[in-house]
This record gives C-alpha cells, sequence and structure tokens, in this order.
C-alpha cells in the first residue's frame, strides 16, 4: 500500500458524520485518515491544506461498501488477472464506492482457483491508495441449489464441502470474508459450522430452503441473505421461506439490489418496512457491462445481453445488474420513506459491521480511514476520496478546490 501524505480539507456541505450531521461543517484529512471534524465555527489550522470548498446543498457520506459486485467497465473478477482488477478499483470510485468484495460466480474449480489466486496475489502487492479497496472475496456459489441457479452455470454446481472450502481459502491466502451456499444441500450445516467458527459470513443465496431449514442454518451460524427475493425461496402464507425468515429473524443481515428491477419498488418498500435500515444492505450484484453501451456480454462462459438497463441471459432470467452504488442509494429514498442518514446505514456503515471493519470503515469519524464521498444537489457523485486520496473529481464541476 502506498504511503498518503497529502493534508485535505473538506469544508460546509451538509456532513453525516457517524452519530450527527454538520449542515456547515469540516473534516480534515492527513496520511490517509480523518484526523478532525465539526461545525465550520469550529474550524482551527486551516493552512498546509488543500481545500475542497462546497456550495450549499452538497453533501459528504461515508465511502460506500459494496460486499456483492462481480464486474464493471468490461472487468470481472472472474477475470483472475490484475489488470481486470485495476479497472474496477480504479472504475469504482466514480460511482462512490470505495471499498469492495471481488466476488466470483459458479464456474469450474480451475477458475474459481485462478480467480482466488489473482484476487490474494492483487490485494497483496498491487492494491494502492486512491482507488477502491479489495477488502476481499465473496465466493457466490458454486455451493448452490441447481433448482435456483439463475445465471449460475448449472454443470458447475458443487456440492457444499468443508475440504473443498479450506483448499480455496488456502489459494486465497484467507481473504475469503463471505460465502453464498444453499443450506438446505449442506450436510449437518457442517460448512455453516465451519464458516462461523472462522469468522466468515455465511449467506443464504440461490436456494429453496425452508423457513424451518432457514432457522437451524441460524443456530449453526448462517447470518446474512444474498439478494432478497431473486432466486430463493418466497414469501407463501404457509411456507414463509428465505423471505419470511429475512423479515422475521433478526439474526440475519439481507443485502438488496435496488435498482427496480430485480425487485419492483413497492416491493422495495414492502422490504425496508419489515427489514428497515438496521438489517438492509444494499449491492449492486453488477456485471462487466456496466458503464458500457447495450450490447453483448460474457458472464461464466454465458453470453449475456444488456439493453436499457436490463442484464438477460434469455427472456426471462436476469443475469446480474449494471447497477451503480450512487443510484441504489438514490433509488432506495426514492422506492421507500427512507432518507439520507438511513441511505448511509445501508450503503456504508452496515456492510463495514457485517465484514467486521467498522472500526475504521463505514462511518466518517476521527482516526477511521478517510474514504469519503461528496454528493452534488441531486446526490450525483462529484468527488470520492479513497484512503485519503482523491480517486476521482467530475470534471464538469466549477465550485472552488484549492
Amino acid at each position: 500500500m502506498t504511503s498518503n501524505t497529502e493534508k485535505l480539507l473538506i469544508m460546509d456541505g451538509n456532513i453525516y458524520a457517524e452519530d450527527t450531521i454538520y449542515e456547515k461543517g469540516f473534516i480534515k484529512i492527513e496520511n490517509g485518515v480523518i484526523t478532525g471534524m465539526g461545525d465550520r465555527s469550529q474550524l482551527t489550522d486551516s493552512e498546509e491544506y488543500k481545500v475542497i470548498s462546497l456550495p450549499h446543498g452538497y453533501s459528504v457520506v461515508p465511502g460506500m461498501i459494496d460486499i456483492h459486485i462481480h464486474g464493471v467497465n468490461g472487468a470481472d473478477t472472474m477475470d483472475a488477472k490484475r489488470e481486470a482488477l485495476d479497472t474496477m478499483t480504479g472504475t469504482l470510485p466514480k460511482e462512490g464506492t470505495t471499498s469492495f468484495l471481488a466476488t466470483t460466480m459458479t464456474e469450474g474449480s480451475d477458475a474459481i482457483e485462478k480467480a482466488l489466486k489473482a484476487t490474494a496475489d492483487y490485494m497483496s502487492k498491487h492494491q494502492r491508495d486512491g482507488q477502491a479497496e479489495i477488502l476481499g472475496i465473496h465466493l457466490e456459489g458454486p455451493f448452490i441449489n441447481p433448482d435456483k441457479a439463475g445465471a449460475q452455470p448449472l454443470n458447475r454446481i458443487q456440492k457444499p464441502s468443508v475440504d473443498t472450502f479450506k483448499h480455496w481459502q488456502a489459494l486465497s491466502q484467507n481473504h475469503i470474508k463471505l460465502v453464498t451456499l444453499a443450506p438446505e444441500l449442506d450436510d449437518d450445516y457442517e460448512l455453516i459450522r465451519y464458516l462461523k467458527g472462522n469468522g466468515i459470513v455465511a449467506s443464504v443465496g440461490h436456494s429453496g430452503a425452508t423457513f424451518d431449514q432457514v432457522g437451524e442454518a441460524i443456530d449453526a451460524g448462517l447470518s446474512h441473505v444474498t439478494h432478497l427475493f431473486n432466486q430463493m425461496s418466497g414469501l407463501h402464507h404457509r411456507e414463509p421461506g428465505i423471505v419470511g425468515a429475512s423479515f422475521l429473524r433478526q439474526e440475519l443481515m439481507v443485502e438488496l439490489i435496488s435498482d427496480g428491477i430485480h425487485v419492483r419498488p413497492e416491493v422495495i418498500q414492502l422490504a425496508f418496512n419489515q427489514i428497515t435500515d438496521e438489517r438492509l444492505i444494499l449491492i449492486t450484484d453488477s456485471m462487466r457491462a456496466k458503464c458500457l453501451k447495450n450490447g453483448q456480454y460474457d458472464l461464466g462462459g454465458q453470453m449475456v445481453t444488456v439493453k436499457d438497463g436490463k442484464a438477460l441471459l434469455d427472456e426471462d432470467t436476469l443475469a446480474g445488474s449494471v447497477l451503480k452504488m450512487k443510484d441504489a442509494f438514490t433509488n432506495i429514498q426514492t422506492f421507500t420513506t427512507s432518507d439520507m442518514r438511513s441511505a448511509v446505514k445501508m450503503t456504508a456503515e452496515n456492510p463495514a459491521k457485517q465484514l467486521n471493519v467498522f472500526d475504521r470503515k463505514g462511518s466518517l469519524t476521527p482516526l477511521k480511514d478517510a474514504d469519503i464521498v461528496i454528493l452534488d444537489e441531486n446526490n450525483d457523485v462529484y468527488t470520492t476520496i479513497c484512503k485519503g486520496k482523491i480517486a476521482y473529481i467530475r470534471e464538469d464541476d466549477t465550485h472552488e478546490t484549492n
């Protein structure tokens, strides 16, 4: 990781600090961390800082954390190349993402292992400030239910295996942080128990588990739900399924793709009412086509057609998304009764807590990493700062930076 000595001072705008909102505040940044913040009236010693002075209506929020993202701008985690990961870490700050889990998918063991090794190598040798930080790996599949495969290739699905996971975790240099699996196929919930015992998040996804099976899995250590509603047992009045468990079981943190396509807005409002911003985590589940034009793109060896915001394997099967985190942040406020503070919780605080990095990520408070997003009056990204370095600044803006 490169060192960072630039001193930055953000002034004015609405600053969403961890415990309060400074309607006209300041944030001081030095050596990659937040060193001070408060009301503008409390500001002293502003010399020697590069100043970013914000107009009325701008907001300063914690960097967004995307715990479920496959790719962006032509690159995918499964490419298993440094160049692909460079593209991802360099592009994501444009949408307000300052850290993420590089997410794999169901492919052959060789392809998964190459992706795990490439990501681990990148994290240890090539990751640097001023780009989105890879916090670890989300292993989505291959331990899933074939009946709920969605865009995951059926012929590559495997039965949950502790031995296989141990081998893959060793190849990843212990960087697998979250595993999506079908608990109903995990004998005696053995893999879930192992994940829990080793501090790894076990998530139910691509699963036909019953409500009772989810409850048993929670007792074994399950604590997460992968992309709520999509490729899982739904809510029925005699069988509540995974959706019912997501609504009722407080032990579960719950991912949601708030693009209005994977889940229609009214159902997003329903989920928000039931789960609230205490347990929801907004994700993109985006594929390599994000930021690119309509066309055909590869996903796990399958051809995906992207048109007008939808990524489809065929007429009926969604294949990830092209959603940006900044749009998830805005959409959740449009689709529901949530507000900016709620959106901050669901894009930064909750994922940081779930990944056990809230001591350094997920909120604006002194001594935490200076992962910061400045939004304009329309919630569009003006500037993104990753560990104290400006990673992105919108070129068409004219307000003062000196």
